[in-house]
């Protein structure tokens, strides 16, 4: 069992060390994370995710986006999941929402939790549908998506890698 908490300064031991998991198993990239693979200061990065969280704050580059930590029973932050309100036009291949899961905690169901989780934040503010990407060759990740009510829509290219973008329609 997972719950969903948006990000605070008590967490940054802890999300620094998510992070360098990442990084210890070659992973440059954190998905969903609203940049935290790249922030130098955790705490410029808190600023970032609390500012683009609000229509009144968001940078003018970005949309407003809700991130949270995936926490396990222990408060040990397992994964991390947006939910992007709208798409502009950097968004309209990715879509409403990425994730990851910490390397050591893979293969454990945490990432089809998060998404049904983030799916009922997406009700709760009204959405419709969320449009997700994968990129092809990530099995687990299309399993997760399909598993929680993901439809094929159609396929695009980005940087030479071969993508899905599916839709998840939400009933209220």
């Amino acid at each position: 069992m997972i719950t969903l908490k948006r990000p605070t300064k008590e967490y940054e031991v802890e999300a620094t060390d998510f992070k360098q998991e990442f990084l210890n198993h070659g992973e440059s990239t954190i998905n969903g994370s609203e940049l935290l693979d790249r922030m130098e200061s955790y705490d410029e990065w808190l600023k970032s995710v609390t500012d683009n969280a609000s229509s009144e704050t968001v940078n003018p580059s970005w949309v407003v986006t809700d991130t949270f930590f995936a926490l396990d029973d222990n408060d040990r932050i397992v994964g991390i999941i947006d939910l992007r309100h709208e798409l502009n036009d950097f968004l309209k291949d990715f879509g409403n929402s990425g994730y990851s899961v910490r390397p050591s905690e893979r293969r454990k169901g945490y990432a089809t939790e998060m998404l049904k989780l983030i799916i009922q934040r997406a009700a709760e503010i009204g959405m419709e549908k969320l449009q997700l990407s994968v990129e092809r060759s990530n099995e687990a990740s299309v399993k997760t998506i399909t598993k929680n009510g993901g439809k094929y829509e159609r396929s695009f290219t980005f940087e030479g890698e071969e993508a899905d973008v599916y839709m998840i329609y939400i009933y209220r």
